[in-house]
């Protein structure tokens, strides 16, 4: 292993205390020594009039997440039961979460843009007690599994988070579990992914070795509310460090963002490569005051060096990468300590211990140069507790004292990481992970299609989209449009297919295995050439 990589005997970051709370950590420091700043701000004006955003100073957020534990509890829910959410981008989803894992319930968030099936399975398999549901976002009685139909609606959650009282934060450990997301795997389901509370802990080595951040900044995240990145970057870090957080709830064009950063002196702003992409395509970035800006941050994808490049020609700015996964957050990052190798999401943070590991099995690391799996040391506290409901997928990525992503991967002479995309069947739709399988099973009844795999594939040098590779039916007509259309039913937006490649047949093994990485080659067309292959293309940008 080169030098920078960490030691191989585990994690040296300094572990949590034993009882810990993730909630009281992010939250009381800061209640108590700036209880007057601005914790959180909330803006959901498209034409961001700063002055109707939601303000919450430290003290009166951390009042508020107790009351609604303290109102969480009275409705009879009990620590470590799960609440699913299913909530709109505003601070009652923030109260929700935060005040669930202070009183020791797991929250489950959710996107709002998951299709009614594909939430409730997330609610039928998570074994919620109950959920949080409102307006549009609301599942019918129908979609409810006999289990969990138990629904806070808008009154009861008006009710819960005006507690008369607020409650004590819930004496748990470090090493219960204190929410789950969801998240794509090689199945054709979504897999949780269950976090601890210590895990907010283990997030330590990327304040500098990442962020950079201090108690004066101001971090605006771009992603929505649900999302582990979000989340973590967005809320967890922030008021870690007693910085402020700023989020936005309003209309998503990539036109409001430049806005933001202006109108809120935002100071560090993270969002996926795409969206810094969009940005220096559709904004006209000298005709805002970024001077506040100290950086960007990106993750969630990799960062092309011409968007790193155009970044920082159009801001005058740096923009710094990092690489991670939703079961371990980021480990391996650029930084301001460091110079930054375009291409390259850089070293392995402080504390962490990173391996290269052989893709045939094996637990001793690889020499520099050599590509395989990506591994972190499980001893890491940002790691997972486990899977929820999938043993096989926890067996498989476990070796040893190792977890082993899908990620392939080699160290440099140097110590810096290079990504050489996935070893599986998992796809990144601007940050989030999707399971080529869940698509398939998505379109393969529809009535036209024969055969479908869906892979990645380059409709330009920096930009990746979903595509399905579809076999007809004998006689039936090559529309694309209604393939589309037939996932827009069943798949929530990320998940869909950006492009529809009609194909004679599908690539196989000897033993029958699709070749996924062959049709995606092949159809690394631009989109506008004269081609056998059929495609029709739906932009991802505005």
């Amino acid at each position: 292993m080169p030098g920078a990589a960490l030691p191989l005997h585990g994690y040296s970051g300094g572990l949590p205390p034993k009882h810990f709370n993730l909630a009281r950590y992010c939250l009381q420091r800061a209640a108590v020594r700036t209880p007057d700043k601005t914790a959180l701000l909330v803006v959901r004006d498209a034409d961001l009039r700063i002055e109707n955003a939601e303000r919450w100073a430290f003290a009166d957020l951390d009042l508020a997440v107790r009351r609604t534990a303290a109102g969480l509890l009275a409705e009879g829910f009990r620590p470590g039961e799960r609440l699913f959410l299913r909530l709109p981008d505003t601070s009652l989803f923030v109260l929700v979460f935060f005040g669930a894992i202070a009183a020791g319930i797991v929250p489950v968030p959710s996107s709002s843009q998951l299709t009614e099936a594909e939430a409730a399975f997330l609610l039928a398999d998570s074994g919620a007690a109950g959920s949080a549901m409102t307006g549009d976002l609301t599942l019918p009685e129908r979609a409810l599994p006999p289990a969990c139909r138990r629904v806070l609606d808008e009154a009861a959650l008006a009710r819960i988070i005006a507690a008369d009282e607020p409650g004590a934060y819930a004496d748990t450990r470090a090493a219960d579990e204190a929410f789950v997301i969801y998240t794509s795997g090689t199945g054709s389901r979504p897999k949780g992914v269950r976090h601890a509370h210590g895990s907010a802990w283990g997030r330590r080595p990327m304040h500098q070795g990442w962020q950079d951040i201090r108690p004066s900044d101001v971090v605006l995240h771009a992603g929505t509310f649900n999302w582990s990145y979000t989340l973590g970057v967005g809320l967890l870090d922030p008021w870690a460090n007693g910085a402020t957080a700023v989020l936005y709830g309003g209309p998503r064009d990539v036109r409001v963002w430049p806005g933001l950063i202006e109108a809120t002196g935002a100071t560090l702003f993270a969002a996926v490569p795409s969206l810094f992409r969009q940005m220096l395509k559709y904004c006209d970035l000298n005709r805002h005051n970024l001077r506040a800006l100290r950086h960007g941050l990106a993750a969630g994808e990799a960062l092309s060096p011409a968007v790193l490049e155009g970044w920082r020609s159009a801001t005058g700015k740096e923009l710094y990468e990092a690489f991670g996964m939703s079961e371990c957050s980021t480990f391996v990052s650029n930084s301001p300590a460091m110079p930054i190798r375009p291409g390259s999401p850089g070293k392995p943070q402080a504390g962490r211990s990173i391996a290269i590991l052989p893709v045939e099995g094996g637990i001793e690391p690889l020499p520099p140069g050599e590509v395989g799996l990506l591994a972190v040391h499980r001893t890491d506290p940002s790691l997972m507790l486990g899977y929820w409901n999938a043993p096989g997928a926890e067996k498989a990525a476990i070796r040893g004292p190792w977890f082993v992503s899908g990620d392939l991967a080699a160290f440099d002479g140097d110590g810096y990481v290079w990504t050489h995309g996935r070893a599986d069947d998992v796809m990144n739709a601007g940050g989030f992970r999707v399971s080529s399988l869940e698509v398939e099973a998505a379109l393969a009844d529809h009535p036209s299609v024969a055969d479908v795999a869906v892979a990645e594939s380059a409709v330009r040098e920096d930009v990746r989209v979903i595509t399905a590779f579809v076999v007809l039916k004998a006689g039936a007509a090559s529309d694309a449009a209604a393939i589309l259309r037939h996932a827009d039913t069943r798949l929530a937006p990320y998940k869909r297919p950006r492009r529809i490649v009609f194909v004679d047949a599908l690539p196989r093994t000897a033993n029958g295995k699709l070749r996924r990485r062959a049709l995606a080659a092949g159809a690394g067309v631009p989109i506008d050439t004269s081609s056998t292959i059929a495609g029709v293309f739906r932009e991802q940008d505005p």
